[in-house]
């Protein structure tokens, strides 16, 4: 009888990413509404609450791949999966933003217009001509482009915090690990 030489699984970091970037953005979701229920003005310091469970949750993809591989992670597998979770978090909250502005609540988005006419008003460093512009430009482009600016600042935060996740859950196979593997094939 032949002797079946199995290989290790390799597990999917994408899987645990998408789980752990549709659950943040469901959460995302939620806290926008939230604030636009309680009437939160945009600019108040109070919307950078909506950062903790993104990384949360880009903490807790990147443990929950590391329990999936035997918990072993190098700091690249970790840094991977707290890279795509940051990516595919950025890329479903750039067509949310881009939705929220344009259908869901465009009463939102020209509010936001508006205060920001109200400030460049106040200021005094631009003419009325000039506001008229720059509105006008915001309307035609606001939603595009704050759904880029997403798309794009969300990798980038996610890398810098995947660096940090990666780092505080690398646990490396050790020689002894290895040799044990290799005495107990089942692991």
């Amino acid at each position: 009888m032949e002797e079946q030489i199995t290989m290790p699984v390799k597990n999917n970091p994408t899987k645990v990413a998408t789980k752990w970037a549709l659950i943040n953005a469901l959460t995302a979701i939620i806290i926008t509404y939230a604030f636009e229920f309680l009437n939160v003005d945009p600019n108040s310091p109070l919307k950078y609450l909506a950062y903790i469970p993104f990384i949360i949750f880009l903490f807790l993809a990147q443990k929950e791949f590391k329990d999936e591989i035997g918990g072993f992670m190098t700091f690249g597998e970790g840094f991977s999966v707290g890279f795509r979770y940051a990516l595919f978090t950025g890329l479903i909250m750039a067509l949310f933003i881009y939705l929220y502005c344009t259908v869901l609540s465009p009463a939102f988005f020209d509010k936001a217009i508006e205060a920001s006419r109200t400030k460049m008003e106040e200021s005094g460093k631009l003419s009325s001509e000039q506001i008229d512009k720059a509105m006008d430009i915001s309307k035609k482009w606001g939603p595009l482009m704050a759904a880029f600016g997403t798309a794009v600042v969300y990798p980038i935060f996610g890398a810098i915090i995947g660096l940090i996740g990666a780092a505080i859950f690398k646990k490396e196979r050790s020689a002894h690990d290895l040799i044990d593997d290799a005495i107990d094939p089942t692991v």
